[in-house]
Protein backbone atom coordinates (compact mmCIF):
# COMPACT_ATOMS: atom_id res chain seq x y z
CA UNK A 1 0.00 0.00 0.00
CA UNK A 2 1.21 3.48 -0.85
CA UNK A 3 1.69 5.82 2.12
CA UNK A 4 0.12 9.11 1.01
CA UNK A 5 0.61 12.50 2.59
CA UNK A 6 -3.11 12.52 3.37
CA UNK A 7 -2.76 9.28 5.36
CA UNK A 8 0.23 10.70 7.24
CA UNK A 9 -1.68 13.92 7.94
CA UNK A 10 -4.70 12.00 9.32
CA UNK A 11 -2.48 9.90 11.61
CA UNK A 12 -0.64 13.01 12.77
CA UNK A 13 -3.95 14.69 13.69
CA UNK A 14 -5.04 11.61 15.63
CA UNK A 15 -1.78 11.06 17.47
CA UNK A 16 -0.05 14.43 17.69
CA UNK A 17 3.19 12.68 16.69
CA UNK A 18 5.76 14.07 14.28
CA UNK A 19 5.49 13.63 10.52
CA UNK A 20 8.40 11.20 10.25
CA UNK A 21 7.17 9.17 13.22
CA UNK A 22 3.76 8.86 11.55
CA UNK A 23 5.31 7.93 8.21
CA UNK A 24 7.55 5.29 9.79
CA UNK A 25 4.67 3.79 11.79
CA UNK A 26 2.53 3.59 8.64
CA UNK A 27 5.39 1.97 6.71
CA UNK A 28 5.91 -0.52 9.51
CA UNK A 29 2.21 -1.46 9.53
CA UNK A 30 1.80 -1.35 5.74
CA UNK A 31 -0.69 1.51 5.94
CA UNK A 32 -2.88 0.16 8.77
CA UNK A 33 -3.82 3.32 10.62
CA UNK A 34 -5.07 1.56 13.80
CA UNK A 35 -1.86 -0.45 14.23
CA UNK A 36 0.23 2.62 13.43
CA UNK A 37 -1.65 4.59 16.09
CA UNK A 38 -0.94 1.84 18.63
CA UNK A 39 2.78 1.89 17.76
CA UNK A 40 2.88 5.68 18.18
CA UNK A 41 1.14 5.41 21.58
CA UNK A 42 3.74 2.89 22.74
CA UNK A 43 6.56 5.17 21.52
CA UNK A 44 4.97 8.11 23.35
CA UNK A 45 4.82 6.09 26.58
CA UNK A 46 8.54 5.33 26.32
CA UNK A 47 9.39 8.98 25.68
CA UNK A 48 7.23 10.16 28.57
CA UNK A 49 8.73 7.57 30.94
CA UNK A 50 12.25 8.80 30.11
CA UNK A 51 11.24 12.35 31.02
CA UNK A 52 9.32 11.49 34.19
CA UNK A 53 12.35 12.07 36.44
CA UNK A 54 12.83 15.64 35.27
CA UNK A 55 11.81 18.45 37.61
CA UNK A 56 8.42 19.91 36.78
CA UNK A 57 8.44 23.20 38.66
CA UNK A 58 6.60 25.39 36.17
CA UNK A 59 2.97 25.16 35.14
CA UNK A 60 -0.33 26.75 36.00
CA UNK A 61 -3.32 26.60 38.27
CA UNK A 62 -6.62 26.16 36.47
CA UNK A 63 -10.07 26.66 37.94
CA UNK A 64 -13.45 25.49 36.77
CA UNK A 65 -16.80 26.58 38.12
CA UNK A 66 -19.76 24.55 36.94
CA UNK A 67 -22.84 26.31 35.55
CA UNK A 68 -24.85 27.73 38.40
CA UNK A 69 -21.80 28.29 40.57
CA UNK A 70 -22.55 25.44 43.01
CA UNK A 71 -19.51 23.26 42.21
CA UNK A 72 -15.96 24.32 41.49
CA UNK A 73 -12.51 22.81 41.19
CA UNK A 74 -8.91 23.96 41.19
CA UNK A 75 -6.00 21.96 39.73
CA UNK A 76 -2.26 22.55 39.81
CA UNK A 77 -0.64 21.13 36.67
CA UNK A 78 3.13 21.24 36.34
CA UNK A 79 5.61 21.04 33.48
CA UNK A 80 9.30 21.77 33.01
CA UNK A 81 9.20 25.23 31.38
CA UNK A 82 6.93 28.26 31.42
CA UNK A 83 6.94 28.17 27.61
CA UNK A 84 5.04 24.85 27.62
CA UNK A 85 2.71 26.11 30.37
CA UNK A 86 1.49 28.78 27.94
CA UNK A 87 0.73 26.38 25.07
CA UNK A 88 -2.84 25.64 24.03
CA UNK A 89 -2.40 21.89 24.61
CA UNK A 90 -1.23 22.38 28.19
CA UNK A 91 -3.97 24.88 29.01
CA UNK A 92 -6.60 22.59 27.51
CA UNK A 93 -5.35 19.69 29.62
CA UNK A 94 -5.48 21.81 32.78
CA UNK A 95 -9.04 22.90 31.98
CA UNK A 96 -10.14 19.32 31.26
CA UNK A 97 -8.60 18.14 34.54
CA UNK A 98 -10.43 20.83 36.51
CA UNK A 99 -13.72 19.80 34.85
CA UNK A 100 -12.97 16.16 35.66
CA UNK A 101 -12.35 16.96 39.33
CA UNK A 102 -15.59 18.95 39.54
CA UNK A 103 -17.61 16.20 37.87
CA UNK A 104 -16.13 13.01 39.34
CA UNK A 105 -15.03 13.88 42.91
CA UNK A 106 -11.68 12.04 43.01
CA UNK A 107 -10.08 11.54 46.43
CA UNK A 108 -6.43 11.44 45.36
CA UNK A 109 -4.20 11.64 42.30
CA UNK A 110 -2.66 8.15 42.21
CA UNK A 111 -3.55 4.74 43.59
CA UNK A 112 -0.74 4.75 46.17
CA UNK A 113 -2.24 7.91 47.72
CA UNK A 114 -5.58 6.31 48.67
CA UNK A 115 -5.98 6.82 52.42
CA UNK A 116 -6.49 3.71 54.53
CA UNK A 117 -10.09 2.98 55.36
CA UNK A 118 -11.46 4.53 52.17
CA UNK A 119 -13.61 1.87 50.53
CA UNK A 120 -13.75 3.29 47.02
CA UNK A 121 -12.75 1.54 43.84
CA UNK A 122 -9.34 2.93 42.69
CA UNK A 123 -10.88 3.86 39.31
CA UNK A 124 -13.31 6.10 41.18
CA UNK A 125 -11.00 7.40 43.91
CA UNK A 126 -7.87 8.17 41.83
CA UNK A 127 -7.93 11.02 39.34
CA UNK A 128 -5.39 9.44 36.98
CA UNK A 129 -7.30 6.15 36.80
CA UNK A 130 -10.71 7.69 36.09
CA UNK A 131 -12.22 7.47 32.60
CA UNK A 132 -12.11 10.91 30.95
CA UNK A 133 -15.61 12.45 31.05
CA UNK A 134 -15.39 13.64 27.43
CA UNK A 135 -14.02 10.33 26.07
CA UNK A 136 -14.54 7.31 28.37
CA UNK A 137 -12.24 5.22 26.16
CA UNK A 138 -9.30 7.17 27.64
CA UNK A 139 -8.20 7.52 31.23
CA UNK A 140 -6.92 10.76 32.70
CA UNK A 141 -3.44 9.18 32.78
CA UNK A 142 -3.73 8.61 28.99
CA UNK A 143 -4.69 12.26 28.55
CA UNK A 144 -1.70 13.48 30.60
CA UNK A 145 0.64 11.11 28.73
CA UNK A 146 -0.61 12.27 25.32
CA UNK A 147 -0.09 15.91 26.27
CA UNK A 148 3.38 15.19 27.69
CA UNK A 149 4.31 13.49 24.41
CA UNK A 150 2.96 16.40 22.36
CA UNK A 151 4.75 19.10 24.35
CA UNK A 152 7.91 17.05 24.89
CA UNK A 153 8.15 17.62 28.64
CA UNK A 154 7.36 15.96 31.94
CA UNK A 155 3.76 16.85 32.84
CA UNK A 156 2.39 16.10 36.31
CA UNK A 157 -0.77 16.76 38.27
CA UNK A 158 0.47 18.08 41.62
CA UNK A 159 -2.72 18.67 43.55
CA UNK A 160 -6.36 19.54 43.29
CA UNK A 161 -9.29 20.76 45.35
CA UNK A 162 -13.03 20.42 44.80
CA UNK A 163 -15.65 22.68 46.31
CA UNK A 164 -19.38 22.13 46.53
CA UNK A 165 -21.70 24.71 48.00
CA UNK A 166 -22.89 23.68 51.46
CA UNK A 167 -20.40 20.82 51.85
CA UNK A 168 -17.21 20.68 53.85
CA UNK A 169 -14.06 20.36 51.81
CA UNK A 170 -12.02 17.24 52.47
CA UNK A 171 -8.30 17.27 52.08
CA UNK A 172 -6.32 14.06 51.78
CA UNK A 173 -5.07 14.56 55.37
CA UNK A 174 -8.67 14.82 56.64
CA UNK A 175 -9.64 11.69 54.69
CA UNK A 176 -6.67 9.81 56.17
CA UNK A 177 -7.79 10.78 59.70
CA UNK A 178 -11.33 9.69 58.87
CA UNK A 179 -10.04 6.40 57.46
CA UNK A 180 -7.90 5.76 60.56
CA UNK A 181 -10.87 6.47 62.80
CA UNK A 182 -13.02 4.04 60.78
CA UNK A 183 -10.32 1.38 60.96
CA UNK A 184 -10.11 1.67 64.76
CA UNK A 185 -13.88 1.35 65.19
Amino acid sequence: MEITTQLIKELRELSGAGIMDCRNALLQTKGDQEKALQILKEQNLLRVEKKSNRAASQGLIETYVHTGGRIGAMVELNCETDFVARTAEFRELAHNLAMQVAAQEPVCITEDQIPEGIDKDPEVACLLLQPFIKDPEKTIRDLVTETAAKVGENVQVSRFARFELGQETSSIAELEKEGAANAEA
